[in-house]
Parts: structure tokens; C-alpha cells; sequence
């Protein structure tokens, strides 16, 4: 006879087994039994069953009872691993911080660099601003201890009370006794007459100012939505296309292809490919290389980058300035003064770290066919490392809603919109008619828009054709390309008004580019964001007489960051920290804003940005092997070889002392500043009981706190 086991030996198992790996490597593994089909169910209505003395019945509740006890313990584990990565968390970013601060250096000690071309920045005018925050920051500490003070002594009250305790006092001067007392009850009498009123005053205008940018973008974001419902675009001539089975007809004119660039090693070779890539009649392009770099080693191996692509057939040229001045704008308008410009009708303008597609000219020249209001046909940005890091995902949704919302929405209701000063295609006598390149801002490429269209000329976005490029994956790269694209526009602005006032154009267009392109989207965005949530909104927590309602504070900055985030649907998770980056910005766009307006020293401040080459084609030691096997195959002279070799061996020697060098992160004064501004609003905010506004104020402390600490992006050397 076999020997039998009773169903609950060890030797029999039933059921599945479930096998629980927890997330601390080092707790051990536990093994559970899966409960089995009579463990869990019972038939309805089987009461009996449950009431029944089956010893069995006793034994499945206890067994299940068991591995109830076994989940619980489970999820305590699985708790304490959570609290103890929170907990490894604080201790990184606690040690992050403190390598910042010793190995930081200040935004004020940065020195000059010749190779980004940075202007010194006169230091009177540059610690105004700073200045200013600070007493702020100061008074703010001075404060908060006050009302610690007076909170601990009884005075609790909100803003009707604080008008009620004006009145009563006023009616009972006697009524307050001691020294404390008396001088906080006469505080706020003061915050109630004197302070509230012209806070807000203040806050009420930056509100306004607020909801009509708000009602911008919400017709801008109308105005996208209806594109895609009607499915509207820019339509083409049906004789502009070749014929796809006979390549026969089509429209092939004479295209100019240009390549500004200055000391841009780390992207050279990948745009020089891929504009040498287009597939245009050789014959119809020439491509010009401006190259503005004043280091050796960038011209030499631009120049032998150059010098390959003509051995294989481009129609290519190397131009380098000896006198440079004018950054890019003048690059560009020495370039447009050679005698061969005569002969074409076209300039295509890529940037050196832009890759524009091989079809790329053929899917946008055509549009100037038969159209000779056509001055500009502008293609967007795509980004080869948008997901980089937090600071890349950010600026890719913020650049997402320029170009699909923006750009496109102004491109087909009125047919004008900035020049993004790359991957566009200009009609040259469009640019002659318009003065050509001027050096008289940083944005070159909004000044000659803007003047093109007084002149007439209409503009054309594809929003389907994309040329890919790169995003700054540096804080401080950022800082700088953002600086000048907020401190140009208001140079621009305080030049052309008497222009757009005196303009034979009619006057929605001038209401178009003097109230909405200018004031509203350059100056009013970053006067307002600034204002009311780094400087108005801290102070009223320390004047509660004057409020912010809460949904200026939390309902339309959710609402507005909803919508910019709609054309980078996959960007949804970082809705959060876009809002709160954005008005992290705002110091840095108001300081530009202001340098711009009133023409401070770093008004003209340009800066390259520094690019980090992810997508070039390879190292200089492959590109030198390359070339070498090329050379020896066409029987190139050794002497030419050596001279390359021995300057890349030098410039190899130099990028290993600089990578030796120790990474230094910046610290940036005005970030810092502001959050433990905001930090100690929040903390008063406590004192009055006020929830949204105390978080809103907590996590866009943090937010500074992080920025100023340069805790997002890449480090810098």
C-alpha cells in the first residue's frame, strides 16, 4: 500500500508558488504558498461549510490567516525600503550640495573667455539686481522672526481680523498693553494703511497683465487645435514637384547653402555631411562654410573637413574672416557681398550644429514657386537629445509649443513670424529689399524678419519638415542662450518702434508686432512672471492685508502649463517641474529683459553656445585614420599628413589636461537668493493657515534652491 501524506506535509505542495524578491539586496528572498481554489473559494450560500467542525475548514483558515501575515510583512519590508531610499536620497542631495558649495564657483567670479567671445559685464551694473533681492531676502528674515515672535505671543489672525484689530485699536488706543504689543500692533496698522495699498495695487496690475497673456496663449492653442481639426498646411503648385515616376519637371533654382560657425570642434563634421547630403542638383547649390573660429585647431580641421567633401564633388567653400566683428550677423552679411551671390536666387542657413534631412530642399524651396510674396519658408527644430537629462525635456517642451503652436498658428493666420535664424530658406532678394544683415542687436534673425515683413514679404512655417540639432545640456549654457534671446528683442523693440510707427502697413499689423509680438511675448511674460511669483507673492505673506487669489497662484499656472505641454504629449509626467522651472527662468529672462530695454552693459553680451557634439560622426583620432587612408589612396603628399597629425596630437594633449582639470559646477547669487526667499514666505505662510500658497512657495524654493546650486543639467569645466 503507498504510503499517504496528509495535504498539509511538506513533501506535497499545492497550488502555485510565489516567489517575492524584495528591493534591499539585503534581505533574502522569501518563498510563499499560492493559496489554492478551495483555499479562496466557497459557494454561495454554503454556510454550512463555514460553520462546519471539518478540521480541514479550521486548518484553510489558519493557512490563510498565515499568508495574510506573510503580505502584511511584505509591504512593512517593502515600506521601510521606500523610507530608506527617501533616506539615501537626502543623503545624496545633501552631499551633492556640499560638494556645490566647495567646489561651486560664483556667477560672480566667472572670468573672461576669449573662446565663447563673452564681453566682461560692467560689475556696478550687474550687482544692481542683486542687490535688490538681497535687501529683500534680508527684510524677509527680519520679518519672519518678527511674526515668530508675535505668533507665540497670541496674535493669531487673518486678514479680516487684521482690518478689524486697526479698528478696534483705533477706537481703544488703551486697550494693548506691553512693549511687544504695542509695536506689533502699530505694524500692522502700518501694513494695513500704508503697505497693502500699493502691494496690491501692484499685485492686482501684474494679474491683468497675467490673464491677458493667459488669453494669448489660450487663442494661440485655439488657433493650433483648429489647423489640426480642418487640417490645414501650406499648399504647393502642382507643377512645383517632379514627377515621381519619371523624375522628370520639378523646381530646381539656384541655392546658396550657408554654415555660420565659430570654434565649434565638437559639431563641424556632422553638419558639413549632411548639408553636402542634400539631394539638390550639384550644379544649382554651392555651400558656403563661414567660419568665424579663432582658434587654430578649429580652422585648420574645419578647413581639411572642407577640403575632403571637394575631393568627393561638393560644391563647396571654406570662408574665413580676418576681421571679425558683428558675431554671426556679420558673418553672414560678409559672406552676402561675394561677387558669385549675384547668381542665386536662394540662401538656405543651417546653423553648425544643425542636420537637416536629405530632402530637405526639395520639400521646401518649391513653396517660392509662383509666389513672389514669399520671402522666408521656415522648417522647425527636432532634437537629438531631448532626453538627456531633466534640463534637455524641459527645454523640449517649451521649444515644442514655440514651433507647433507659435510659429505655426502665426505662419498660417497671418503669414509672419520670427526667424529662427536657422533651417529656413530665404528668398536673397527678399533680404536685399529688407537692408540685408545687421549688426546692430543679438538676434540678427528677428531684426531682418521684422523688416522684411514692413516691407511686405510673407513668411511660410512647415511644421512637418524638421532639421534636428542640439539642446544645451548645461545650466549655464542655457542661462547664456537665453539671455540673449530676451535681452535682444527689447533692443530690437526700442529700434524699430519709430520704423513700425511710420510703416505703410495697416494697423492690425502694427497692433500684431508693437503689442503682441513685442510687448506682450517679450517684455510683458518675463516682466510679470518675475514680478508676481518671485517678489509680489513672497510679500504678501508678510503683508496678508494685500492676497493673491488662489487661482492666480495654482489654477491658471496649471492650466497654461496643460496647454504648453499639449504638443509634447509624452512629456506629460514633467508638467510639475516644467511650471516650476519656468518661473525658476524668470529671474534670468527678466535680468535680460531689463539689460535690453535700457541698454546696460550686458545688452550686447554674445556668447556660442557650447555644444556637446553627441551626434558628431566620430573622435579626431577615427577622422585622422579616415583622412590618412583617403589621402594615401589618392596620393597625397606625407607632409600634409604630418602637419595634421602633429596639430591633433597637440590639440589631443590639451583636452587631456583640460579633462584632468576638476569639473566646476556654478553657483548663481540671485537663484540662491530668491529661494531662501521663498523658503522664509513659506514659512510665514505657515502662521496663517494658507495651504496652496505655502506649497506653491515651498517647491518653487526648492526649485531656485536647485538651480542656484546647479543641480540640473551637465557640469561645466
Amino acid at each position: 500500500m503507498a504510503p499517504s501524506f496528509d495535504w498539509w506535509s511538506k513533501e506535497v505542495h499545492k497550488g502555485t508558488p510565489v516567489v517575492v524578491k524584495m528591493e534591499n539586496p539585503n534581505w533574502s528572498m522569501v518563498e510563499l504558498e499560492g493559496p489554492t481554489d478551495e483555499d479562496l473559494f466557497v459557494e454561495e450560500g454554503d454556510t454550512a461549510a463555514l460553520d462546519s467542525p471539518d478540521p480541514r475548514r479550521h486548518r484553510r483558515r489558519n493557512k490563510n490567516a498565515k499568508q495574510l501575515t506573510w503580505v502584511l510583512l511584505l509591504k512593512a519590508h517593502r515600506a521601510a525600503g521606500c523610507l530608506a531610499s527617501i533616506a539615501a536620497a537626502a543623503v545624496a542631495l545633501s552631499s551633492a550640495v556640499r560638494r556645490r558649495v566647495s567646489s561651486g564657483r560664483t556667477d560672480a567670479d566667472l572670468e573672461d573667455d576669449g573662446s565663447t567671445g563673452r564681453e566682461k559685464e560692467n560689475p556696478t551694473v550687474k550687482s544692481r539686481f542683486y542687490s535688490c533681492i538681497k535687501v529683500l531676502l534680508w527684510l524677509s528674515v527680519v520679518l519672519l522672526g518678527f511674526e515668530v515672535a508675535a505668533y507665540f505671543k497670541g496674535w493669531h489672525f487673518g486678514v479680516p481680523l487684521g482690518v478689524e484689530l486697526q479698528k478696534y485699536l483705533s477706537d481703544s488706543p488703551l486697550v494693548v498693553k506691553g512693549v511687544f504689543d504695542w509695536i506689533y500692533s502699530r505694524w500692522v496698522m502700518i501694513r494695513v494703511e500704508y503697505l497693502a495699498p500699493p502691494l496690491q495695487f501692484l499685485a492686482n496690475a501684474c494679474i491683468v497683465l497675467f490673464l491677458i497673456q493667459s488669453i494669448d496663449r489660450l487663442v494661440l492653442s485655439l488657433g493650433c487645435f483648429w489647423i489640426r481639426f480642418k487640417k490645414i498646411k501650406p499648399q504647393l503648385k502642382p507643377d512645383a514637384l517632379a514627377d515621381p515616376e519619371s523624375g522628370q519637371g520639378g523646381f530646381f533654382p539656384m541655392v546658396l547653402v550657408q554654415i555660420p560657425m565659430c570654434n565649434e570642434k565638437e559639431v563641424y563634421q556632422q553638419s558639413i555631411a549632411a548639408v553636402c547630403s542634400l539631394d539638390w542638383p550639384k550644379a544649382n547649390m554651392l555651400i558656403q562654410v563661414l567660419d568665424d573660429s579663432d582658434d587654430p585647431i578649429a580652422q585648420l580641421l574645419i578647413k581639411e573637413e572642407v577640403h575632403k567633401w571637394q575631393q568627393e564633388g561638393a560644391r563647396i567653400v571654406y570662408r574665413h574672416r580676418v576681421i571679425r566683428e558683428g558675431y554671426k550677423a556679420g558673418n553672414l552679411k560678409s559672406a552676402m557681398n561675394c561677387s558669385y551671390v549675384k547668381d542665386y536666387e536662394f540662401v538656405a542657413i543651417f546653423d553648425a550644429d544643425f542636420q537637416p534631412n536629405p530632402d530637405f530642399l526639395k520639400r521646401t524651396v518649391p513653396y517660392f514657386k509662383d509666389n513672389d510674396e514669399i520671402g522666408l519658408v521656415q522648417a522647425r527644430w527636432s532634437f537629438v537629445n531631448k532626453d538627456e537629462n531633466l534640463l534637455t525635456r524641459l527645454q523640449n517642451i517649451n521649444l515644442a509649443f514655440h514651433f507647433e503652436v507659435e510659429q505655426q498658428v502665426n505662419g498660417i493666420f497671418i503669414n509672419f513670424f520670427g526667424f529662427n535664424g536657422t533651417a529656413g530658406v530665404w528668398r536673397i532678394k527678399a533680404l536685399e529689399d529688407s537692408g540685408g544683415w545687421l549688426e546692430r542687436t543679438t538676434v540678427e534673425d528677428m531684426d531682418i524678419a521684422v523688416r522684411a515683413h514692413l516691407k511686405g514679404w510673407k513668411f511660410i512655417f512647415l511644421n512637418d519638415v524638421e532639421s534636428q540639432c542640439e539642446l544645451p545640456e548645461s545650466y549655464e549654457a542655457y542661462r547664456k542662450q537665453q539671455h540673449r534671446w530676451h535681452s535682444g528683442p527689447m533692443q530690437l523693440f526700442r529700434l524699430c518702434l519709430p520704423t513700425i510707427i511710420k510703416a505703410k502697413i495697416s494697423i492690425w499689423k502694427k497692433f500684431n508686432l508693437i503689442f503682441l509680438f513685442f510687448l506682450l511675448r517679450k517684455l510683458i511674460l518675463p516682466f510679470y512672471s518675475f514680478t508676481l511669483f518671485c517678489i509680489i507673492l513672497p510679500m504678501t505673506m508678510f503683508v496678508p492685508e494685500a492676497e493673491l487669489p488662489a487661482w492666480v497662484v495654482c489654477y491658471i499656472p496649471a492650466t497654461m502649463s496643460f496647454l504648453n505641454i499639449l504638443p509634447a504629449p509624452k512629456s506629460f509626467p514633467f508638467i510639475v517641474p516644467y511650471l516650476l522651472f519656468e518661473n525658476t527662468m524668470s529671474v534670468t529672462k527678466f535680468n535680460a529683459m531689463i539689460s535690453g530695454l535700457f541698454q546696460l552693459g550686458s545688452a550686447y553680451e554674445w556668447v556660442v553656445t557650447k555644444k556637446s557634439g553627441r551626434s558628431s560622426e566620430g573622435d579626431l583620432t577615427a577622422l585622422l585614420e579616415k583622412e590618412q587612408t583617403k589621402h594615401h589612396q589618392r596620393g597625397s603628399s606625407a607632409p600634409d599628413l604630418e602637419e595634421m597629425k602633429e596639430e591633433i596630437r597637440l590639440h589631443e594633449q590639451k583636452s587631456l589636461k583640460a579633462s584632468r582639470k576638476k569639473k566646476h559646477n556654478r553657483i548663481y547669487m540671485k537663484e540662491l537668493s530668491l529661494a531662501f526667499l521663498l523658503l522664509t514666505a513659506s514659512a510665514r505662510s505657515l502662521l496663517s493657515a494658507q495651504g496652496i500658497h505655502f506649497y506653491f512657495l515651498l517647491f518653487q524654493g526648492i526649485s531656485f534652491l536647485l538651480v542656484g546650486l546647479d543641480l540640473i543639467g551637465e557640469q561645466v569645466e
